[in-house]
């Protein structure tokens, strides 16, 4: 699409929705012939007072507008107290467009805190599967939390089977932490294959997500309550940074426009608001979610706005390029942003839901440190700025938790990594892969240990599959580590690999 074009036709929308968010004018439904709905239903980014239900019209999945040959169609949605839907509390009509692939997210207010609800939609004689959705507590509560992160859910390397067991937890929400989709091509290698090339297009990246979206099990984990949703690289490209692609062989306009388009998409498949930019391709999605006064959820981006990766990228010794202090991960704004609401913030716990492992880990013990410069470890500078920060605002009541690596590390975060003595302020917990990397592998009790002594902030390692369950009260912080042990055939077992717990204010994680 031109560029001009593109702007005004999102100018157009944002206006619309600001005087009546996702109505629109249709004159006529058509006559679809497959499930509209084929795509599920999926809610997110909770209120006391609401949130977002979304649902994407696709009766053929694959075709370039999902098989709705590009007319708009109104689409009802009912919000009720009970699943029957006798007791209807919201309900109002939406409209699927063409111009963001027949999306649609209801921007749900009037609702009462801490509750339970069930919504569904409707276009014609289709009927959408129904979803639960919850309200979070009223500002100042202190209701217990119970959550799932996850993330990096390769389509290709492995089966979702996690989601299944997933989709039978009690959570209030789940946290999905970025790599929702893939972006390489087919192989006939794969357990499941991916359509078509490595994508670059709308288009290409809207059957992605398509694909993606109609398996079952992710289906009834996003059913079964609201997600808080973030991204990371492969939603663009392997490793990118800013502007900058995986191999550097695109110019800046032809990252800019494969940006666009793959946030496009993704805003087009996630259940989040109506986004406010000039352009798809710098949407910003840095956002926070309260939990009553228990928990605020500070919803980051490494991806946007980082400077490339330094020493060459990959697992590099730390070089000089990769200790200069002007060189960031969050871009200048959003730390701002995000230092000055930890100090603000009154919230009991400060959760950062991110993507890329903070505690650092050397790679090579006896020799000289080498370390992921994709990881905030590229980044020592920016780390230990952060974590100094946090020391000064919110020590001990600040919990990050971090997908990418498809492993599960348990770390516990100091207030600045040159110097080892300095005190334990934060914990992080980083969630394996739903199923990147295939089945994964024991890890040998004697690799845990040599890495604990060249690594002595790392508590626990492991290198299977699942997500991680945590709860969370005004006393203490538990994560359980969630495990399946193959994900390459179906039918795999669900087991509890850890359990860890940190006080609150107390500096440290133990094993439970």
């Amino acid at each position: 699409m031109d560029r001009r074009l593109f702007v005004s036709d999102l100018a157009r929308y944002a206006a619309l929705c600001a005087v009546v968010p996702n109505v629109w004018r249709v004159t006529s439904r058509p006559r679809l012939v497959d499930d509209p709905f084929a795509l599920g239903v999926a809610s997110g980014d909770p209120t006391p007072s609401g949130g977002v239900l979304w649902t994407r019209l696709a009766p053929r999945p694959f075709e370039p507008d999902g098989g709705m040959d590009g007319q708009r169609t109104t689409v009802d949605w009912e919000v009720a107290d009970d699943e029957a839907f006798t007791k209807i509390v919201q309900k109002g009509r939406a409209t699927a467009a063409p111009e963001l692939s027949f999306s649609v997210h209801v921007n749900v207010e009037g609702l009462a805190a801490d509750r339970w609800y069930f919504y569904r939609f409707r276009t014609g004689d289709a009927v959408s599967q129904v979803g639960r959705f919850r309200t979070t507590p009223a500002d100042g509560a202190m209701q217990p939390l119970t959550f799932a992160f996850a993330s990096c859910q390769n389509w290709a390397q492995g089966l979702f089977t996690a989601y299944e067991h997933m989709a039978r937890e009690e959570l209030d929400l789940v946290a999905h932490l970025g790599d929702y989709i893939y972006e390489y091509a087919g192989t006939s290698r794969a357990v499941r294959m991916h359509h078509g090339l490595e994508i670059r297009t709308v288009d290409d990246y809207r059957r992605r997500y398509a694909q993606y979206k109609t398996d079952p099990l992710l289906q009834a984990a996003h059913r079964r309550c609201p997600w808080v949703v973030t991204w990371d690289d492969h939603e663009v490209d392997n490793n990118y940074a800013g502007e900058m692609g995986e191999l550097g062989m695109e110019s800046t306009e032809q990252m800019r426009a494969r940006r666009a388009a793959a946030y496009q998409a993704w805003w087009e498949h996630q259940p989040v608001r109506v986004p406010r930019a000039q352009s798809w391709a710098d949407l910003n999605i840095t956002r926070t979610i309260n939990w009553g006064a228990l928990a605020r959820f500070w919803v980051l981006d490494t991806r946007q706005y980082r400077d490339d990766q330094a020493c060459g990228d990959g697992t590099q010794p730390i070089c000089a390029e990769a200790r200069d202090p002007r060189r960031g991960l969050l871009g200048a704004a959003q730390e701002q942003w995000l230092v000055n609401g930890l100090g603000a913030s009154r919230s009991h716990w400060q959760v950062l839901a991110q993507q890329i492992m903070m505690g650092p880990y050397d790679a090579a013990p006896g020799e000289e440190v080498r370390s992921s410069m994709d990881q905030w470890s590229g980044y020592p500078v920016a780390r230990d700025r952060l974590l100094n920060e946090i020391a000064k605002r919110a020590p001990n009541r600040t919990v990050a938790i971090t997908g990418d690596i498809h492993t599960n590390w348990v770390n516990e975060l100091r207030s600045d990594f040159s110097r080892p003595d300095r005190p334990v302020v934060a914990a992080e917990f980083v969630g394996t892969s739903i199923s990147s990397g295939g089945n994964g592998s024991d890890v040998p009790p004697a690799r845990l240990d040599a890495m604990k002594r060249e690594n002595p902030h790392l508590k626990w390692f492991e290198s299977r599959r699942g997500y991680v369950k945590c709860s969370v009260d005004a006393k203490a912080w538990q994560s359980e580590y969630r495990s399946v042990p193959f994900v390459e055939t179906p039918g795999a077992p669900i087991v509890t690999a850890s359990r860890w717990r940190v006080e609150h204010g107390r500096a440290g994680i133990t094993a439970m």
